[in-house]
């Protein structure tokens, strides 16, 4: 099994890892578990992500004690964490947002190892952690990362969610909706221009089931749902951070609906009258079409009869081919800015 370039630089410094409790958050499920455990076989290995299928990796690893998925780590209070190892986000702010979520699972002046790619501005982690570390150094840089040690304050501030979501206002058609995002979650500040030229573009007529595919922040699912009042909406993301601001999204706007976690379609057990999605195709700082394409293949099989998909994408993205081998029909309902919305029944 080929181990992630950030493990292998874990791996360079095993020494550093020795610990009783580690936390893992967002490391790569693949051969590095097994080669920690080879090394501290007393260690009793907890791991936590907000991406759902790095979370189901975790739960099929037997070196794993105990594999957590949520938008904040809620471990049990009776184990307090002396190592965390984390990998650097995407987001700067999510990084923050994560270790000062820990506040109440570590030992006092635990210990921390960052890893990261290069590119992916790790070099920043010391500038980042100053309210958070007392101390923060690089210890390697390798495979195009780098790895740094430190130790946390002997006090954390208190944690509290909710002090961490940016909120902002649309109004687009006369709907309007407060949105709330969490760090690191798509659009956290501000509309984005392909979802605008989604909602602009919608069928006439919504009534049924509806699902939002890759919901980040519940924007699409929510303006539906204000819009047209005879839908019912179910969101899906992989990412914890995405279904907590969903949910929160909702509640700001009295929407009712149902938010489940999915890797792709995976987790889908029903059909719909209508899928409505801005995919994603960035995972961290790279691009990535899987979960995306996957979805295009296995969306038309979730539609009833007479069903609708409208999306929206990057006009670059050779998505109408994949949607005509299922659907037969793409009709290309507007291109502006660079974007291009598909339309496709299940005939």
């Amino acid at each position: 099994m080929s181990i992630a370039n950030t493990n292998q630089v874990l791996l360079r410094n095993i020494d550093y890892l020795e610990s009783k409790t580690p936390l893992f958050i967002d490391i790569e499920c693949d051969g590095f578990f097994s080669a920690f455990n080879e090394h501290f076989p007393e260690a009793s290995i907890h791991c936590h992500s907000t991406r759902f299928d790095l979370y189901q990796s975790y739960q099929k690893q037997n070196k794993i004690s105990h594999a957590s998925f949520a938008a904040a780590y809620t471990g049990n209070a009776d184990v307090k964490h002396d190592l965390i190892v984390i990998a650097f986000p995407k987001s700067k702010r999510e990084f923050t947002y994560t270790l000062s979520s820990l506040a109440n699972y570590i030992e006092e002046e635990a210990e921390i190892i960052i890893v990261g790619e290069k590119k992916g501005g790790v070099a920043s982690a010391p500038k980042l952690t100053n309210a958070l570390l007392s101390m923060c150094n690089k210890i390697d840089a390798a495979r195009h990362c780098m790895m740094f040690y430190g130790k946390f304050q002997p006090q954390l501030p208190s944690f509290d969610i909710n002090e961490w979501f940016e909120q902002y206002r649309i109004t687009l058609n006369d709907v309007s909706l407060v949105v709330s995002a969490l760090p690191g979650v798509f659009s956290q500040q501000n509309l984005d221009k392909g979802t605008a030229l989604l909602l602009e573009n919608l069928p006439v007529k919504m009534a049924g089931k509806t699902l939002d595919f890759g919901c980040g922040a519940g924007v699409i699912a929510s303006y539906i749902a204000l819009k047209y009042p005879a839908t019912q909406v179910e969101l899906l993301d992989v990412s914890a951070l995405a279904l907590a601001s969903a949910e929160k999204t909702m509640t700001n706007n009295g929407v009712l609906g149902r938010c489940f976690a999915s890797n792709s379609l995976g987790n889908v057990k029903e059909r719909y009258e209508h899928i409505v999605s801005n995919p994603p195709f960035h995972q961290g700082i790279k691009t990535h079409y899987q979960a995306t394409e996957q979805f295009l293949h296995g969306a038309k099989k979730c539609l009833n009869k007479q069903g609708t998909m409208t999306i929206v994408a990057n006009s670059f993205l050779k998505y109408p081919p994949i949607l005509k081998q299922h659907f037969g029909d793409v009709d290309i309902l507007d291109q502006a800015q660079g974007f291009s919305i598909y339309f496709c029944t299940n005939r």
